[in-house]
């Protein structure tokens, strides 16, 4: 009764602009803000996390990381966008994937570039690559999080139609209400953040137990994205797939199985002895 009882609000009526400001041809998006501070945010993060005891790695090495993960978070979303989600148009015009300003970014393809930055940066500096990812896993809802904002902002990547009166008119959807998907997904992403870091980080040992924390962290990930992609309507050129299932929450299978293979296999093996 009470979403019944509320009025639909008009996205145009917020004043909202996916452009902050421009001048002289250079326009400074709202998209691109979230990545700079994304990526600037989780760094500052990682930085105190890793004055704690027993951490995998230095706050030098936290600097150099920051170029890795840039370039897996952008090659990894845009690899990823091409192959689930537009392959057809991008195989006809092949150079459309250089040009990242017409939008077209994965999430799910974003992720397997940010993991596998880390593991290719461990490596090359011989740290323990399971135990990077766990501290890394711990900020890595800030990017995503402010990611969802910025779609809201932009009037993107909406959701489906509520049914009702209550819901967000969004330019270029139709006039029917529709679930604000994007600031559903801004909140579990930050829920996520406060459950891994302050609940499980700094007040309990998961930080012993190699792959525990990157284990609760995609479980966390697949879980809320599964969740919200109800709400989501799925995009144009891809639809439903097989049960009913959007591409989202089929790439989201996977995380929750692998989510909960490393969180058993953290206990497994065992916790490992961390020196000052």
């Amino acid at each position: 009764m009470l979403g019944h009882a509320m009025i639909a609000l008009d996205w145009t009526s917020l004043g909202l602009s996916p452009t902050l400001f421009e001048f002289h041809g250079f326009a400074l998006r709202w998209y691109s803000l979230a990545y700079i501070g994304g990526i600037l945010g989780g760094w500052w993060l990682l930085v105190r996390m890793l004055g704690s005891w027993g951490a995998p790695m230095t706050k030098v090495d936290a600097d150099a990381f920051i170029t890795w993960a840039t370039v897996g978070i952008i090659l990894g979303g845009r690899i990823g966008y091409v192959l689930f989600y537009d392959f057809v148009r991008f195989a006809h015009d092949p150079l459309a994937i250089l040009r990242l300003w017409e939008g077209g970014m994965s999430f799910h393809g974003g992720l397997i570039g940010f993991t596998a930055a880390i593991l290719l940066f461990a490596r090359a500096n011989r740290l323990n690559g399971l135990r990077v990812c766990d501290y890394v896993a711990c900020v890595a809802t800030i990017g995503q999080g402010l990611g969802r904002l910025a779609n809201f902002v932009n009037g993107e990547l909406w959701g489906r139609v509520t049914g009702s009166n209550w819901g967000v008119i969004f330019p270029g959807a139709g006039v029917e209400p529709r679930y604000p998907s994007q600031l559903f997904e801004f909140v579990g992403e930050g829920v996520l953040l406060f459950i891994i870091l302050n609940l499980m980080f700094w007040r309990t040992r998961a930080r012993v137990f190699p792959g525990l924390l990157v284990g609760a962290a995609t479980l966390g990930f697949g879980a809320i994205r599964f969740g919200i992609e109800f709400f989501r309507e799925p995009d144009v050129q891809v639809g439903y797939l097989t049960f009913g299932l959007t591409m989202g929450q089929w790439l989201c299978v996977p995380m929750v199985v692998i989510g909960l293979w490393l969180i058993v296999a953290s206990q497994r093996r065992g916790a490992v002895a961390l020196t000052a």
